[in-house]
């Protein structure tokens, strides 16, 4: 690659300075602020996530013309308070898996590294589980694997892509406060 080429993917543009800057805003800080709150956002995105593929698949499965509009409407809101805790996750994370590469230091380059590595160890476990689940479920409840290949691969397809942002969300750490950030003074 030219050296043109080379120090253009190194510049940030205009696009990843906005991005930055609403990754690392900080009014939904008290959102975010401890473990506790991390955890519970994450919970919460995933009880969202679940009853959003849950209401999909029912959706998508119902005969009944006024229950597949109920449970369009219910959708619509569940991705609503969906899409409000990616935003806290992403401000808890300060967009680790959502800037560019050449946005973030080394620092955050290991961090989402590391974050990968694990939620593709647990989508691993994810996978291996579905796969001991079905091939049980169609031995013991005498059902077809194909009644089952739709729900099970849209829930691990889902799973796997949100994985590496709940794993982010619980590594995310606390922020010093402005009390240990004080150096003492020397006696």
């Amino acid at each position: 690659m030219t050296a043109t080429g080379t120090a253009q993917r190194g510049r940030r543009t205009r696009y990843d300075e906005r991005m930055f800057a609403v990754m690392n805003n900080r009014e939904g800080h008290a959102l975010y602020a401890t473990a506790a709150r991390r955890r519970t956002v994450v919970t919460a995105h995933v009880v969202l996530t679940v009853a959003s593929v849950a209401t999909g698949i029912g959706m998508c499965v119902t005969d009944r013309r006024g229950l597949a509009f109920a449970l369009l409407a219910l959708l619509l809101v569940l991705i609503l308070l969906w899409c409000v805790a990616t935003g806290v996750i992403n401000g808890a994370t300060r967009g680790l898996l959502e800037l560019r590469t050449h946005v973030l230091d080394e620092r955050q380059l290991a961090e989402r590294d590391r974050v990968g590595a694990r939620a593709h160890r647990l989508t691993t476990y994810l996978l291996a589980g579905a796969v001991v689940g079905v091939v049980a479920y169609c031995w013991i409840g005498h059902v077809s694997a194909g009644t089952l290949l739709v729900p099970v691969l849209l829930t691990v397809f889902v799973a796997h892509w949100l994985m590496p942002m709940w794993v982010a969300g619980l590594a995310a750490r606390d922020e010093p406060t402005e009390s240990s950030e004080q150096v003492p003074e020397a006696l």
